[in-house]
Parts: C-alpha cells; structure tokens; sequence
C-alpha cells in the first residue's frame, strides 16, 4: 500500500514536470510564430559613390505586409516600390534605375524629390518683396524643378525611423542661400514611411532665414503593371478637380482657372488614360486645380490597372496636382534591368502649388518667410480589387 502511493506521488511529479514542458514549448513556438509574421524592417546599404567620389546611401523599408520600398539619399529618391497584384506577386511600379550612375547622370527626375521650386517659373525670374530675383533658366527660357542642380542632385543626411506607424527614412538638407538663384538659408526635412496600411506617406517641412518661395513635390513615373511592361494608356484614371490649369506654349499657366467639363481633361469619373490623349497636344502636362474640402488630406487621385488589379490613391493638403503622361520618354534611356523608356511608359502625379505662382497673384501664395514652416503631406495608398 505504502509502495502504491510512492509510484502514484512520483507518476504525479512526473505529470506535471511534462505538462510543465508542453507548455513552455507551446508558448516558445507561439512566440516564435508570431515574431516570424512580423516583416517590418529597415535595412541601409551602399549604393555607389557620385562622379565625385561621395558615397551614397540606399535604405530599403518593408512593412508587415511584405510591400517594399527604396529609397537613396542621393536626392531623395524613391528608387523602387514593390506592391502586389491579384495573384499576390510583388512587382516594382516606378521606372528609373539600378544603381547610382543613373540617377547621376541626365534623367527626367524619376522618383525624385523635386525642389526648391517644383514645376515651371516663367522667365527664370520672380520679385519678392521689390527684389528681383532670377534663376536658373534650364528649361528654355524658363526654370524648371529646381534648375540645373536641384534637390534630386544633391546629398541628403538621412535617418532612420521605426515606429508603430511602420518604417521610414527622415532627409535633411541646408539648400544654401543664392543656390541656383533662390534667397534664404533653407533647412529641408522630406521622410518618407512605409506604413502597414499599404501607404508610401512622404512628409516635408522647411524654414528659412530670409523671405524665399518653396514648392516641394515628388516625382515618380508610375506603371501599376509594373516597371517595363509597356505603356499606361490603360490604365483607368480618376482626379478629384473640376477645373484645370490652361497653359501658353512654353508650358505656363495662362493665370486661367479653366472648367474640365466637355474637355480631354475630365478624368472626375474613371476613364482609361489614353481614351482621350490624341485630344491633347502633346499629352498629359497640366496641374489640376484640387477639389478640396474640410479635411485636411484630400484625395487627389485614383489610379486602377485592369491587368494586375493594382490600386494606387492619392491624398495631399496641397491644392493641386501636376498629370504628366511620360510625353517626352524617347526610347533613349535604358532602365532597370535593361528596360528601354518609351513614351507613356509611366505617369506622374505631382502634389503641389500650381506652377508660375511667384508670378501668378491670382494664385495662392507660396512665400515662406523667417520664422515660418513650410509643411505639406502625401499619401500613397495601395490596394488590389
């Protein structure tokens, strides 16, 4: 009897102390299991060095969801955005290239962080408060994005960040007073964050030491297909404007804020980009004049590719958008991966104040003065249907 109750207090200690091992396993691999379902990370690399021998910087973030972005601080570059289609396969949706020399070298501002003043200035000239100043003239008799050495030429300090949002990259750059013709000491901070919503958001602040003028926007080619698939007049556009910016030959606004109704130009209900293009001289190179409303992000745009079921939304505190549809891709330029860039191989969708505002009073102002900020926000938000 003795003995039975020894064996039974040893079988017990033996239950338990296995009982004690399974759970402890149990917990291990549930622990395990759900650290291996969390994807997000940031990672940094070498991408080269400049001409003149600078090294530069790739930072790759990658949300839960297993989307993918890089970005250089050469210029503050989105290099690649890879998203997934319907069958769940990822694909790279902006042209450009896949190393620095590239990016260095002359390109249409693929992905780039387009600054100090986005967009065209007519005459490369503007007056702020009763002085003159002129700039750069490296688009005929006009500036263009910045001018010869903008902000997608230049080094940019980068950081990395981590929050709850989702992984990001934070830029700064001091544009120095006179660059390319601009007045002012001008402090720049573009971050970019890969959140697990599926949003690319792209961030920007500046302040100055001296009254100058600032339009930031970013410059992407995109093709939801995917880099190199061919072109994007298929692709099914919405923008949310009712009226357009007309344009002179030199691609100025005329100072007209123009209905789109009846016009090649209304996109307010979905409509294939190429439905209408042989319509418009030259293709898609207008701003659109917003319809904004109380929040403060605004949907700005919606892209639907057929093909890959990719979605692309735009949301953006600022009042207009440039549409571009690649019109001047020649064929010229080899891309990632040997891909060659013909026209309406990608469309841009540039979040910005309207073009020649320095010039334009009609327009809203875009005068950033000492002890002021400088702020704006865009969103990218990516989904399949």
């Amino acid at each position: 009897m003795l003995m039975k109750k020894k064996i039974s207090r040893c079988n017990f200690i033996t239950f338990v102390l296995s009982l004690s091992l399974v759970i402890l396993s149990v917990c291990g691999k549930n622990t395990s299991e759900s650290g291996d379902k969390s994807k997000m990370n940031i990672q940094k690399e070498d991408f080269g060095k400049t001409p003149d021998g600078v090294e530069v910087e790739l930072y790759t973030l990658t949300n839960d969801n297993g989307l993918r972005a890089k970005i250089t601080n050469f210029g503050a570059i989105l290099v690649s955005l890879e998203i997934p289609g319907k069958n769940g396969k990822n694909d790279d949706i902006t042209l450009g290239f896949d190393n620095i020399d590239g990016y260095c070298g002359d390109n249409p501002y693929f992905g780039a962080t387009v600054g100090r003043y986005g967009n065209r200035i007519a005459g490369g000239k503007f007056t702020l408060n009763g002085i003159e100043y002129n700039l750069v003239k490296n688009n005929g008799e006009n500036h263009l994005h910045g001018g010869i050495k903008g902000f997608n030429k230049v080094i940019w300090k980068g950081e990395e960040i981590q929050d709850d949002e989702g992984v990001g990259v934070k830029l700064t750059y001091l544009s120095a007073d006179g660059e390319e013709g601009y007045p002012g000491n001008l402090t720049v901070t573009v971050i970019y964050t890969l959140t697990n919503r599926d949003e690319l958001k792209i961030s920007y602040e500046a302040e100055t030491d001296k009254p100058t003028i600032i339009n930031l926007t970013h410059h992407s080619y995109f093709n939801l297909s995917g880099d190199g698939s061919g072109d994007i007049l298929k692709h099914e556009l919405l923008i949310n404007a009712d009226r357009y910016l007309p344009v002179d030959e030199g691609l100025i606004p005329t100072g007209e804020m123009r209905s789109v109704k009846g016009t090649p130009m209304d996109f307010t209900s979905p409509m294939e980009i190429g439905a209408r293009i042989e319509n418009v001289e030259g293709g898609y190179d207008h701003c659109y004049v917003l319809n904004t409303g109380s929040e403060p992000l605004t949907l700005a745009a919606r892209v639907y590719e057929p093909g890959s079921g990719r979605v692309m939304e735009i949301y953006t505190t600022e009042p207009g958008m440039q549409f571009y549809t690649g019109n001047f891709l020649n064929g010229t330029i080899k891309g990632k991966g040997g891909n060659v860039y013909y026209k309406h191989y990608g469309f841009c969708l540039e979040t910005q104040h309207f073009p020649d505002s320095p010039n334009k009073p009609e327009f809203s102002s875009t005068v950033l003065k000492p002890g002021g900020k400088y702020s704006q926000i865009t969103v990218h938000k990516f989904y399949t249907k």
